[in-house]
């Protein structure tokens, strides 16, 4: 009578299959499977038959087609050669991944490209034993979470890569933002990567991303902090950048003593001193500003009501001649230039603009002839 042998695996959550080293069976072996197992036997490659919880016995009575596979007398003992795999249905949600190198991702909001790493866990069960051990496992006496980790690699690091970049894109994400959408791109991933592990015979039961990383010493991303601080800046002090360049400019040219911009230094106001501020300083804010030429900035036609761009003379819709006043304005003082519109006082002789003489009672636009025969004319 043979001697019974058992066939067990009394398994490592780390290991999820396992070969049984002996292949010299026979039709009298014990094959016990614990209750998170599967047990496949295989004959040249090919898989026989799944066992699964319990105490079986490889016979041609348990087992029919060891018959015509084996060529085994049905119902007799005899010893044959296959092999034994066991795979563990067990859940391991614990399985490490990360990103070996940093990702060239573009911030959509800024535009510059950025390296980025990432990590997190994954959680995995055998779901087709049959598959798994067939499209995957080979003839690797084992296969573990390592091995895993390591097949997987080059699909999750790709996976990754793509999702991250589609996600920020379509959501318009800065990359410096992203992890505060760790839970919905977490769910976002493991949508495109559960089908590959499926194809496997694997069940990916969740899909976690930990961190979202970026090198603090980068070139790009010292630049993107920076702007980042910018406008965070602009945004507490309630001013664009085409504003702060203005305020720049206004700065520099008050350095200048010859320049009208030396009136806001002379008036003790500081950069942004003055915003709001009305009076004299107002004042010396327009002649600053009517001597710049900021990018963008335009006028209003006294005439019509249309935008006139800065630097202009004439409006474009009407004709009107942006130096003069309004028409029908009524005049302050002395009055205005006739000839050039320029606001005259109650003691001027001749115009500060343009040199014309105006009457010595202070009504513009009547020469004095005393003035004008002294200067020649």
């Amino acid at each position: 009578m043979a001697i019974v042998s058992v066939v067990k695996y009394d398994g490592n959550p780390d290991v999820f299959a396992w070969k049984y080293p002996d292949s010299e069976l026979g039709t009298w072996t014990q094959l016990i499977v614990n209750e998170s197992q599967q047990a496949i036997l295989f004959k040249g490659g090919q898989a026989l038959d799944v066992f699964e919880a319990g105490r079986h016995t490889l016979s041609t009575n348990n087992i029919p087609f060891l018959e015509t596979i084996i060529n085994l007398p049905f119902g007799g003992q005899s010893p044959f050669s296959a092999e034994v795999w066991f795979v563990s249905k067990q859940f391991n949600l614990d399985v490490k991944w990360g990103t070996p190198s940093p990702i060239q991702i573009q911030d959509p909001v800024f535009g510059v490209f950025v390296p980025v790493r990432s990590h997190g866990v994954f959680g995995i069960q055998i779901d087709d034993a049959k598959r798994f051990l067939v499209k995957l496992v080979g003839t690797l006496p084992s296969f573990t979470k390592n091995d895993i980790m390591r097949y997987f690699r080059g699909v999750y690091v790709a996976r990754v890569k793509d999702a991250i970049s589609t996600y920020i894109i379509e959501r318009k994400i800065g990359i410096l933002e992203i992890n505060r959408y760790l839970d919905e791109l977490s769910d976002y991933l493991q949508e495109r990567i559960e089908p590959v592990m499926a194809e496997y015979g694997i069940s990916l039961t969740n899909f976690f991303v930990n961190d979202i990383s970026v090198p603090e010493d980068d070139p790009a991303v010292v630049t993107l902090k920076q702007a980042l601080a910018k406008r965070a800046e602009m945004e507490l002090l309630g001013y664009t950048y085409v504003q702060e360049r203005s305020f720049d400019t206004l700065e520099g040219a008050a350095t200048n003593p010859g320049s009208t911009a030396s009136d806001l230094m002379g008036a003790g106001l500081g950069l942004g001193m003055g915003i709001g501020m009305g009076g004299g300083v107002g004042g010396a804010f327009a002649d600053v500003a009517r001597n710049l030429n900021v990018s963008g900035s335009s006028r209003t036609c006294p005439s019509c009501g249309s935008a006139v761009p800065s630097g202009q003379k004439f409006c474009g819709s009407c004709g009107w001649d942006m130096a003069k006043p309004a028409p029908g304005a009524a005049a302050e003082d002395a009055g205005f230039c006739t000839e050039c519109g320029a606001p005259l006082a109650a003691s001027m002789k001749f115009c500060g603009q343009c040199g014309h003489a105006v009457a010595s009672d202070g009504v513009p636009g009547t020469e004095n002839s005393e003035e004008a025969g002294s200067d020649g004319r």
